[in-house]
């Protein structure tokens, strides 16, 4: 079984450790990390890979112990672009309002702005980062736009490190927990990055 000591390494490295040991024909792991972001990401990139795994927590660190239990799950397609022209749309968003001089003015700005994702066309994935974290924990107009969207099939990537940082982790409503380098994937992935 390798052993993989990630306690204390920022997101994404824990991932990126597990990515290389697997590259490198793992197919027993132990992965300590120290925070709950790294333990959700590392025990994902593991599931998605075909690995089974257990997790045990002692003095605030998690112990991961994934056995390769099959083929790794299929990747994602990604759907090319329309041929009429349409791109497949990201929507980065950093703070929890839009714009700035106002923030009760850019909350509502912000609000309507999710609420109006809707009518784009193409919006394939939203990612919060940094302060716009708040969004999926803060009940109110923000949050049901946000659920909108994931009922819909739109992905919502919601940066572990900057939960972790805002003390939100726990308080998350909506999105998966991800990580810088799911992050970077998807702005490579998409066919355009939109930055409100």
């Amino acid at each position: 079984m390798q052993q993989l000591d990630c306690r204390g390494l920022a997101c994404p490295q824990p991932v990126i450790r597990c990515r290389e040991a697997v590259a490198a024909g793992a197919e027993s792991l132990r992965v300590q990390v120290d925070n709950v972001a790294a333990r959700e990401n590392v025990l994902r990139y593991l599931g998605n890979n075909g690995f089974a795994c257990v997790c045990d927590e002692k003095d605030g660190v998690f112990l991961i112990q994934g056995e390769r239990s099959g083929a790794p799950a299929p990747a994602p397609q990604v759907e090319a672009a329309a041929p009429d022209g349409d791109a497949r749309a990201l929507v980065l968003i950093t703070t929890p309002t839009l714009g700035r001089g106002d923030d009760a003015l850019g909350q509502r700005l912000m609000e309507n702005f999710l609420g109006t994702l809707p009518e784009m066309r193409r919006l394939w994935r939203v990612v919060l980062l940094n302060g716009g974290v708040r969004l999926s924990a803060t009940p109110g107009p923000a949050l049901d736009a946000l659920k909108k969207l994931a009922e819909n099939g739109v992905s919502i990537l919601v940066c572990g490190a900057c939960l972790a940082h805002y003390g939100l982790t726990d308080a998350k409503e909506v999105g998966e927990t991800s990580n810088m380098l799911d992050i970077v994937t998807s702005l490579d992935l998409a066919d355009k990055v939109i930055r409100p």
